[in-house]
């Protein structure tokens, strides 16, 4: 690998979503990101760091516990955006996130009510790196993967 390149760190993932403040009500209120901040960006600098044409969106940025940022963007322009909640997991180009949660029935029932969806069952991995975990994809309302992935119980 060259030296003239090389990436320093992982800054953040980006979730697009139809609705900020359903989104980050979740994201702090459900799971416990705490709220970084928040900003409104459109124009010239708006179309040029995303490519959109017209791009005018807010967003806010969540942290999870460990540092890692969540940026949620609601794009209010263009209006021609379509919605991706019909893709599937096995679908080339889907992505989610991993958390590493404590207390993973809590967590479902917490998620049961914010309107957000279990995928499937829970299920305990047997092999791997990730040996004893209990692991589930949930989707929010937009369609977004999440695999939580409760810690390893001792015994």
């Amino acid at each position: 690998m060259s030296d003239k390149f090389r990436v320093a760190e992982v800054n953040h993932t980006g979730i697009t979503v139809s609705n900020l403040d359903r989104s980050l009500s979740f994201w702090r209120d459900v799971l416990g990101f705490e709220f970084s901040h928040s900003a409104h960006q459109k124009g010239e600098m708006a179309e040029k760091i995303t490519g959109v044409k017209g791009a005018e969106l807010k967003l806010a940025v969540v942290k999870a516990p460990g540092g890692h940022k969540i940026e949620l963007l609601e794009y209010l322009a263009p209006t021609d955006r379509r919605q991706a909640s019909a893709a599937q997991p096995c679908d080339v180009g889907h992505s989610h996130i991993a958390l590493t949660v404590e207390n993973l029935e809590e967590i479902l029932e917490r998620i049961a009510q914010s309107g957000w969806q279990a995928a499937g069952q829970p299920q305990s991995l047997t092999a791997g790196p990730n040996a004893g975990k209990r692991v589930i994809y949930v989707r929010d309302p937009d369609g977004t993967t999440i695999e939580l992935m409760g810690l390893a119980r001792s015994g």
